[in-house]
């Protein structure tokens, strides 16, 4: 999962830049190990097969990350990391005495931060690690809210038959109540508009 590449450099230091240009990773987040080692006549032409790969833990790499920049802001704050999935899936959890601040209206801070937090992880790996970030419960608040909005919602649209529009919001509330109502057989929901006006629909069925 974390990145790999093996080169031939003729020493540690052209080596070390490779893997840094390479991998974009900084240099003492590297571990370079050699493979195999190849002489040449009064040691000109010798070269050395390396690997490279990111010296880090994930989970401790993303922690350090978000509390950088928690103390930039200067809050103090508590955190747990867990890992699922073979390290496939990281979680952080944040408490502090500034939730509002740090999540935000709409949770637009929070948001900006985990996106945040989910490229810098992604620099060190293959393929892509799923990443949360929760701030006082405000996903899993928001998901009961959004999950009884759309049962209120679905049921109005099923007994009158006619479509509602609910208020634009971000592509994970979105998700949220679009996974709600999927198995419904009344109604259907699509999402309609662009950028930030894009909302979701909750239509009957014909």
């Amino acid at each position: 999962m974390l990145k790999r590449i093996e080169f031939e450099a003729k020493n540690l230091q052209e080596a070390e830049k490779y893997a840094v240009e390479t991998l974009r990773i900084q240099k003492d987040k590297l571990k370079l190990t050699v493979l195999k080692e190849k002489k040449g006549l009064f040691n000109i032409g010798s070269s050395s097969t390396f690997e490279a790969t990111p010296n880090v833990n994930l989970a401790v790499e993303g922690k350090v990350y978000l509390e950088n920049i928690l103390n930039t802001m200067e809050i103090k704050t508590r955190m747990e990391v867990r890992t699922l999935s073979d390290g496939e899936e990281i979680h952080f959890h944040v408490e502090s005495d500034e939730n509002a601040l740090l999540i935000g209206r709409e949770g637009r801070t929070l948001l900006g931060l985990q996106f945040m937090l989910r490229n810098y992880l992604n620099t060190f790996v293959e393929g892509h690690l799923i990443i949360s970030l929760d701030i006082g419960n405000y996903h899993e608040n928001r998901r009961k809210q959004l999950e009884i909005l759309a049962t209120k919602t679905a049921k109005e649209v099923a007994q009158t038959r006619i479509a509602v529009k609910l208020d634009p919001m971000n592509a994970y509330d979105r998700r949220i109540i679009h996974t709600k109502l999927s198995e419904w057989r009344d109604v259907v929901t699509e999402s309609e508009g662009d950028g930030e006006h894009r909302a979701l629909v909750i239509k009957p069925k014909k």
